[in-house]
């Protein structure tokens, strides 16, 4: 027996949810890496990241119209009958979570709305035939209003003809899609490219990438070290005795004192396999707004601030390091401004960004 799960492209259904260990095998480390090149050049992340998001998006609602297309031939009145047809395959055995979620939203139904709007699986019932009548009843104001439609669409050698109940069952799952990418994306590429960037920043600047536990103590550095009292994204160490703590933070202007706050509750010193360092503050944030107090609160901390958004943030950051720590070397030290966007797109290449998942502090 034909069933209505059975229409959903089975590529689109990778694209459903995924975590951020999977990102860089479903979008390329290519493409992640030139996001990553192009943020530390100075370009906006979520500038960046919405190409990414758009891409999903209109890759998922490509497969969403594919799926209705298909399923037409194989019910009568599709559009009134879908509410029927989902409410009996949704609770079917075998069903993945992500047929599931691909099923819901031809109800117009995201994870967050489930949670509150039909809250209980009891109410499921109710949610379904209130949908079922709301829909009708738009579908008539909206003939009334635009008048009738006939949208003629041929696909995979079949002819189907599209009224505005199968448009608006349509546009209802295309917003309820659209809902859950946005909000899952914006979460999960934040703290990914936090670990992306600082990551290759730090590997850039000529610091490896270990374990917090290993014993090694010369130009070394751990992503999200969680610590009694506070937790930051990066630490550094130079040498034993010299260390540095980072917070990177992809905040709105208007914010940046929020990062600040966090930070300020850095201990000055760090104890790492019976060693005690000094450690200084470096604080990542993507602009400081007109009127900010975070610059004269970073002094305060002796702390320091670097705005991504500015095109040579790097050769700053190097610069700050040096001032810091004046044994420090780098061969972005000596080059121009301009010179050090050559050599971060060389060495940004070579370096696999998967590790920086991998390896946890």
């Amino acid at each position: 027996m034909t069933k209505f799960v059975d229409f959903i492209p089975e590529d689109s259904l990778n694209l459903v949810k995924y975590s951020g260990n999977e990102l860089i095998g479903r979008l390329g480390e290519n493409i992640i890496s030139n996001v990553v090149l192009s943020i530390l050049c100075g370009d906006n992340i979520r500038n960046l990241t919405e190409s990414l998001t758009q891409r999903r998006i209109l890759l998922m609602n490509a497969s969403l119209i594919v799926t209705y297309l298909k399923a037409l031939g194989s019910y009568d009145d599709l559009a009134s009958s879908l509410t029927s047809v989902i409410s009996r395959e949704i609770d079917m055995k075998g069903l993945s979570n992500h047929q599931k979620t691909y099923l819901y939203w031809f109800m117009g139904l995201t994870g967050k709305s489930i949670q509150n709007v039909v809250r209980q699986k009891e109410y499921f019932e109710k949610y379904f035939t209130d949908l079922d009548r709301n829909l009708s009843e738009i579908s008539k104001d909206i003939i009334g209003i635009y008048g009738d439609i006939d949208f003629k669409a041929e696909y995979d050698g079949m002819e189907c003809l599209l009224k505005w109940p199968d448009l608006l069952r349509c546009m209802l799952a295309l917003g309820a899609q659209t809902l859950t990418i946005r909000g899952s994306e914006k979460s999960m590429y934040g703290k990914l490219f936090e670990k992306f960037v600082l990551g290759s920043v730090l590997t850039i600047l000529g610091f490896e990438h270990i374990n917090r536990e290993e014993s090694k103590n010369k130009n070394v550095f751990w992503l999200s070290e969680r610590l009694d009292k506070r937790e930051s994204d990066a630490t550094a160490l130079l040498k034993p005795g010299c260390g540095i703590r980072f917070d990177i933070g992809f905040i709105g202007s208007g914010n940046t004192e929020i990062s600040l706050d966090k930070v300020s509750r850095f201990e000055r010193e760090m104890e790492r396999n019976g060693s005690v360092s000094k450690t200084v503050t470096i604080i990542l944030v993507d602009k400081i707004g007109k009127g900010s107090r975070i610059e004269s609160m970073a002094k305060n901390i002796d702390g320091h601030i670097i705005q991504m958004s500015g095109t040579y943030w790097v050769h700053k950051l190097a610069e700050t390091i040096k001032a810091a720590y004046p044994f420090y070397k780098n061969p972005i030290l000596s080059m121009s401004n301009e010179s050090s966007l050559g050599y971060l797109r060389e060495r940004m290449s070579g370096i696999d960004l998967s590790a920086f998942l991998s390896i946890r502090g």
